[in-house]
């Protein structure tokens, strides 16, 4: 079953299509990748997911519900989270209070309880404390809880990211250039905690990258987007093959 459904989306900023009538899923317990040259769509593609752009026309579903009508930071009440390429963290905050942050839809006291110590809003903000904890050992991070993210070397700061992604509990996560400006030792450890993340919390997932043999190495199926069209579907040896796909990467024969 579809957990995600895109159908006939397009995106055009002024006379420039960034996406024409794309369509795809990704079923539920999947690990889909999204992959095209510079310029394709992709970042485009998950902006209109998560509501940042607003499509021009076509729809997305999560768990057969439109989402395009719904406001961005409801998004992730759908089931919903993400990373980013850049990162997206506050670098004046320690670890763990960047992970806290990913679980504010999850903590329901009001302006009265958080101003005032009430118990029921110190129980929330403890169990609060303790998902992050346990996501940050998930992600193999529990020792730097207290240190400034600032002070992290990039890789660190993705697993942060990815911790406060998992924090909400998604059953969908995007992720935007997973393996991006990271060392080759430290993309291998990456895929590993990918499949943990997929294989153990039973996360379907759907990610951007551009570092292919990690792409063909942790992906159930690899969708295929150049100048904002789908030019190619399959699993990663099919992909591979698809002459369409070949030009696109490599350029036409002569």
């Amino acid at each position: 079953m579809a957990l995600l459904e895109v159908r006939d989306l397009s995106v055009r900023f002024g006379g420039v299509v960034a996406l024409d009538r794309v369509s795809f899923a990704v079923d539920d317990g999947e690990l889909v990748a999204l992959i095209g040259p510079n310029g394709a769509g992709k970042t485009t593609l998950f902006n209109v997911i998560t509501r940042v752009y607003r499509p021009a026309s076509g729809s997305v579903l999560i768990d057969d519900k439109p989402v395009l009508s719904i406001r961005p930071h409801e998004v992730i009440r759908h089931g919903l989270a993400r990373t980013f390429q850049n990162l997206a963290l506050f670098r004046s905050m320690t670890v763990l209070e960047n992970v806290l942050v990913g679980d504010h839809t999850r903590t329901r006291s009001g302006w009265v309880q958080a101003s005032v110590p009430m118990p029921g809003a110190m129980a929330a903000e403890s169990a609060s404390a303790k998902r992050a904890m346990e996501m940050l050992d998930f992600v193999g991070l529990a020792r730097e809880a207290r240190v400034p993210v600032a002070a992290l070397p990039f890789g660190v700061q993705k697993r942060v990211e990815l911790a406060r992604a998992l924090i909400s509990r998604p059953r969908l996560l995007l992720l935007d250039e997973p393996a991006g400006g990271i060392s080759h030792e430290e993309v291998d450890s990456v895929a590993r905690l990918l499949r943990r993340v997929h294989k153990e919390l039973g996360v379907t997932m759907l990610l951007v990258e551009h570092h292919m043999a990690f792409v063909m190495g942790i992906s159930d199926r690899v969708v295929v987007l150049d100048f904002g069209r789908k030019i190619g579907e399959g699993t990663p040896a099919e992909v591979q093959r698809n002459p369409a796909v070949i030009e696109a990467y490599l350029g036409a024969a002569s």
